[in-house]
Parts: C-alpha cells; sequence; structure tokens
C-alpha cells in the first residue's frame, strides 16, 4: 500500500471535528499572535495559516469569502485582512514554531507557533474610529 493522495493529520477526530479543532486554532492564532498547542497541531495549522494569509495580502472580495468561509468567524478573518496582512513585509514563511517542551500530563511535544513579524492591533484600533468618523459624515452630507 502506498500513502498518495493523502494530505494531513487526523488527531484521532473525525472529520466535522478536526475541522473545528483547526479552524479554532487557526482563529485563536490570529486574534491573540502566539498559541502553544501541541507540536503536530502546530505544524498543522501552520499549513492552513499560512495559506490564509497569502490571500489576505492579495487582498480582494473573493479572497475575504474564501478567508470567512476557512476561518468561520467574521471579527476573525476582517481583523486577519484589514490588521495583520498589510503589516507582514515578507512574501512566505510568516509563521515560526518553537517547541516548549513536554506537557505534564502525557508527555506529548508541546510547541509555540507565532508569527514572525511584530504586528501592532493599537494602530489599527486608532485608524478604525477615524475610518467610522468620516463614513457617518458622508451619510450625513447627503
Amino acid at each position: 500500500m502506498h500513502r498518495h493522495g493523502y494530505k494531513g493529520r487526523k488527531f484521532g477526530r473525525e472529520t466535522d471535528q478536526r475541522k473545528a479543532l483547526t479552524r479554532g486554532l487557526m482563529c485563536s492564532l490570529i486574534k491573540y499572535q502566539t498559541i502553544t498547542t501541541t507540536l503536530a497541531r502546530a505544524k498543522e495549522i501552520r499549513r492552513m495559516t499560512e495559506k490564509l494569509v497569502t490571500m489576505a495580502k492579495k487582498g480582494g472580495l473573493h479572497n475575504r469569502r474564501l478567508i470567512i468561509s476557512r476561518l468561520g468567524d467574521l471579527e476573525t478573518a476582517t481583523l486577519l485582512m484589514d490588521v495583520v496582512a498589510p503589516q507582514i513585509k515578507r512574501d512566505s514563511g510568516y509563521l515560526r514554531i518553537e517547541r516548549a517542551g513536554s506537557r505534564r500530563g502525557d508527555n506529548s511535544e508541546m510547541g509555540t507557533i507565532s508569527f514572525v513579524d511584530e504586528i501592532s492591533f493599537e494602530e489599527a484600533e486608532k485608524k478604525e474610529p477615524a475610518k467610522k468618523a468620516s463614513s457617518s459624515t458622508k451619510k450625513g452630507a447627503k
């Protein structure tokens, strides 16, 4: 038997549970910039998240909708498109995984996954109210 065409890890879960797990991990990574999880999970979500960041850097409505469907969370997808992607300066290799020792309960290898570039959410929060204020003045002018 050969293993051609079998892509990705199963994590001992069924398809719907595995998708929910990876979506939750990707959303947490985008929101908090760094998370600690098992090494296998970190390696798996790095594959998926780097593709999402590349889509977000390209921009456009189609890519925005693809990101929303893959993450399942509109707020996180908007954060990725409007805040995170513009601050990333590189063409690939957006994430890094560092080994974080072993978990106490079952001795599984842990890893910390984080963005290579520093991402500042404070600058985005300062810019957002200005955008909202300008759009509301436009509505009032009509």
